[in-house]
């Protein structure tokens, strides 16, 4: 998920683990293990050339439960020699920094995991990227009340009961919250193959996943041979069917058979994609997954990476979302997501 979610996540794990040892400092401390693994994002940019594969190492080995407790173990080690000394002498153990370190490192790959990118949380034992598609990469519903809780006990001594209560309770809500978006993925998903039915598509696989920033208004696509088929529906629709159907042509000008490249972002896209052809000689990868957003020109997809041939391979250009008019695409999305 987003940044600051993770940052709220992370420092609740230094709270449940240290702070009635060492206070607020365990609530930085936690923040700091909740931000490492996106690490990979300025990683990936040091590592790699090539924009595809810097890319394409965010939520890799960074992400995976391996890192999580090889990374444990390093920063648990580490940060408790450099904090054990002084009037700090002995008041905390390795023991405890290594179960900080680990719970935040290991809650961030995992709550991912519920958000439609992809994680790949078995690396580097397997590419498999797992993603949920239950909640959207940033929901202000998770994360405010679990933000707001942090900050409340803040203001409690490391000791207080009322502490340990604000703590429990901003885990509580974000979890029930989120279990309601697995109820609600599951229902989605009953009525986008019932949506389907009544328009008679023969597809063979399908996906579902929520529009950015809410678990109200969802987005469908399916695949058949030639076509892709996309819907919205809102929880507060007047009818529990898809509506705004769009129907994709398939093109891809670049096989994936020709270029390793094309391969790799097809992997990334479950193979939910169009590659077409630009008039200055460049191409157009549109990952279909995310939901297509409306813009004064028509619904256009939201994730678009301009590619071009770089030696014997293909590169892009730095990710830049095709929005001409932003608060006439947050309109239209807070409109339709009224119902309808």
């Amino acid at each position: 998920m987003d940044s600051i979610t993770q940052i709220v996540l992370g420092a609740a794990c230094g709270e449940a683990v240290l702070g009635k040892k060492i206070g607020n400092k365990a609530l930085l401390f936690g923040a700091i293990g909740g931000t490492i693994p996106d690490l990979d994002v300025f990683i990936g940019a040091l590592l790699y050339n090539n924009e595809i594969d810097a890319m394409l190492f965010h939520r890799g080995f960074m992400h995976s439960i391996l890192f999580s407790i090889l990374g444990a173990f390093l920063l648990g080690w580490l940060v408790h020699k450099l904090y054990d000394t002084g009037k700090r002498l002995h008041s905390t153990t390795q023991r405890d920094w290594i179960q900080l370190f680990f719970w935040s490192l290991f809650t961030h790959p995992i709550l991912d995991c519920f958000t439609p990118y992809g994680t790949q949380l078995f690396a580097p034992f397997s590419n498999y990227r797992v993603a949920f598609n239950n909640i959207a990469v940033a929901d202000p519903l998770y994360t405010v009340p679990f933000f707001i809780c942090i900050i409340v006990l803040m203001f409690f001594n490391r000791q207080s009961n009322r502490r340990w209560l604000w703590l429990k309770l901003g885990i509580g809500i974000s979890s029930v919250y989120m279990l309601f978006t697995i109820f609600n993925k599951l229902y989605i998903n009953s009525v986008f193959k019932s949506s389907l039915k009544d328009k008679a598509v023969m597809y063979y696989r399908y996906s579902v996943q929520p529009a950015i920033l809410n678990n109200v208004l969802w987005y469908g696509i399916a695949e058949t041979e030639d076509n892709y088929h996309v819907g919205f529906y809102s929880l507060l629709d007047a009818s529990n069917r898809f509506s705004d159907w769009q129907t994709i042509p398939k093109e891809r000008v670049l096989k994936a058979s020709e270029f390793s490249d094309i391969k790799d972002l097809a992997w990334f896209s479950d193979d939910y994609y169009n590659v077409e052809f630009l008039e200055d000689g460049n191409y157009l990868y549109k990952d279909l997954r995310y939901p297509l957003v409306e813009t004064r020109e028509g619904f256009k997809a939201v994730f678009n990476l301009k590619l071009f041939k770089d030696s014997e391979r293909l590169n892009m250009l730095p990710f830049e979302p095709e929005m001409s008019d932003f608060s006439f695409t947050m309109s239209a999305l807070w409109i339709r997501l009224k119902g309808k």
